[in-house]
This record gives C-alpha cells, structure tokens and sequence, in this order.
C-alpha cells in the first residue's frame, strides 16, 4: 500500500483506500489490529453510536461506519488532519457523523448530549494521557452502561490504574502496541 493510506478492510467500504495526512505521532491502527478488533465487536458495532478520540487517519472510525455504526463522533486536534477525515467521510458519503477539530482533553471535560456505545481511546503513545482520558471518559459520562472501551499503547509501557468499574474483556499484542477491550459496568 501507498504511504499515507489506509485501507477499510470490511463492511460496505470494503477495500477502499483513503488517503491521510502524515503528521507526527499518527499511525494507524494496523489491518491486522483492525481486523482483531472488529471481530471482538462484530455483536455490538452495528447502530452503535461510536467516539473516536486521537482520530488522526479516521481508520477505526471509518472502520466502524463501513460496519454498521450508526454514528460517529471523532476528534482530532490536528487542523489538516480533522479536514482530511470530512473529505474522506465525504468520499464515502457517510453522514452520519461529526469530526471536531479539538484537543480530545478539554472536549472531554464537558459531558456529550448523548452517551455513546464505544469508545476508541487510541492517543499517541508519547503523550502519556491514556490514564486522565479513560477517567474524563468515566467521571463526565461520555460512556453509557455496559459501553465497550477500546485502548490501545506502547507495549512496552505497564497498562495504567483504569476506571474500576471498567472489566478487561480481550487482550492483544502486535509490533509495538497492545490493546485492551473493555467493558463499562454500571457504578451504581
């Protein structure tokens, strides 16, 4: 594949190659992390209403949407990265979603309209903010009951102290990062 592409490798998008912009700490959940991942959530993507915090290259979000999710809301603080993600939400003619160019932290801070079903929490790995993200997440009740979490780091870095009301339903492992499926319980 050409550099600065990313491939949707199922659902009614199938194949489709989208081009993103190149920008540092970006890279993209790879297909065989993709793959894994929407296996883990084939019972519950389909009209799921979808977060995707760090969008960067869309690739879960778009991944999500040629699935069946019934929405999605993604962040990304890079200006020329969020335009890229609405021109190729606009190639695909998906409309049923939003892209806020924002820094994922201070839009946490302020509780959503509506819960979502799942959340893709996928920050670039040097930043460190896995930890503060997941408790905004939690604290501001961005997640409904029974919301499914997806992380992902460095694999070389300890998983962090999660919400405690968060169950760990997968694990994986692949080149440099690791990732975790995660379920929200109710805290009441």
């Amino acid at each position: 594949m050409a550099a600065n592409q990313v491939r949707i490798i199922g659902g009614r998008h199938r194949g489709r190659r989208l081009v993103f912009v190149p920008v540092h700490g970006l890279r993209p959940t790879p297909d065989r992390v993709r793959e894994t991942l929407f296996n883990w959530l084939r019972h519950d993507i389909h009209g799921a209403r979808c977060l995707d915090l760090f969008a960067g290259s869309g690739a879960l979000g778009l991944e999500a949407l040629s699935r069946g999710a019934a929405y999605l809301y993604a962040i990304e603080r890079n200006r020329a990265a969020a335009r890229r993600l609405r021109d190729n939400l606009g190639l695909l003619h998906e409309t049923a979603a939003d892209v806020v160019q924002d820094d994922a932290l201070r839009q946490l801070k302020t509780p959503p309209a509506v819960p979502f079903d799942i959340a893709f929490v996928d920050p670039p790995f040097d930043a460190d903010l896995l930890a503060s993200v997941c408790g905004l997440l939690e604290d501001r009740g961005w997640l409904h009951d029974g919301a499914l979490i997806y992380v992902e780091q460095d694999a070389v870095r300890p998983w962090p102290e999660l919400p405690p009301t968060w169950q760990v339903l997968r694990e994986g492992r692949a080149g440099q990062s690791a990732q975790r499926l995660l379920r929200r319980s109710n805290p009441g």
